[in-house]
């Protein structure tokens, strides 16, 4: 990912672990890579009412982006997702997840490579972990990958926003060349495999 030299927002709030945010919303937090890509996977599809860019998973508090890019914090490149699960199951959204990226790659998505991109599952409740080391089970089974999934399965850390410049990435710079090279072919895949579930 193109390391980009913005000032930090210093609005960003932190998260703890939650769950439930208003009535009939739930939250999931994933890591697969560079977040500009998970962010544009999610946000397309049904029953995700929004989706934030951050990190997660470190030991310093309120990280810039240049400070995680170095790999010292220990953070994770994420999206939190907020969605209904009337109409977008944990599991489904899991699917996804395992299509839409590498998992098999330790601290690697492409040439995106250091901690910062492991693919990662923080869980938010006993319900998610169950459900998250279930499916990763059942992907490791279905043989989707050659390789056996290396994803980590964690209970939900802070989570601190990304930058403002970083939401909405994919939408806002779709002829971006990371964008182009590595987004849109995730996208075209989205579409084939998961058309139903897009809005």
């Amino acid at each position: 990912m193109e390391l980009v030299d913005q000032n930090h927002n210093t609005t960003q709030e932190k998260v703890g672990i939650m769950t439930t945010t208003d009535k009939d919303q739930t939250i999931a937090t994933f890591g697969g890579g560079c977040f500009w890509c998970v962010e544009a996977v999610f946000q397309s599809l049904k029953g995700v009412e929004k989706v934030v860019s951050g990190y997660a998973g470190g030991a310093v508090s309120n990280p810039t982006y240049k400070q995680v890019c170095s790999g010292a914090t220990g953070h994770a490149e994420v999206a939190q997702i907020t969605f209904d699960p009337e109409q977008i199951s944990y599991a489904d959204l899991l699917e996804i997840f395992w299509h839409t990226h590498d998992p098999t790659t330790p601290n690697r998505q492409g040439a995106d490579v250091g901690t910062q991109y492991r693919s990662v599952i923080f869980f938010h409740d006993d319900e998610q972990r169950e459900i998250a080391t279930r499916s990763r089970t059942e992907a490791n089974a279905s043989n989707l990958w050659p390789n056996p999934i290396v994803t980590e399965i964690s209970p939900a850390p802070t989570f601190y926003p990304a930058e403002d410049y970083h939401q909405n990435y994919y939408r806002n710079n779709p002829a971006q060349p990371y964008c182009m090279v590595v987004i849109s072919p995730k996208m075209k895949k989205l579409k084939k495999s998961f058309q139903d579930q897009l809005k």
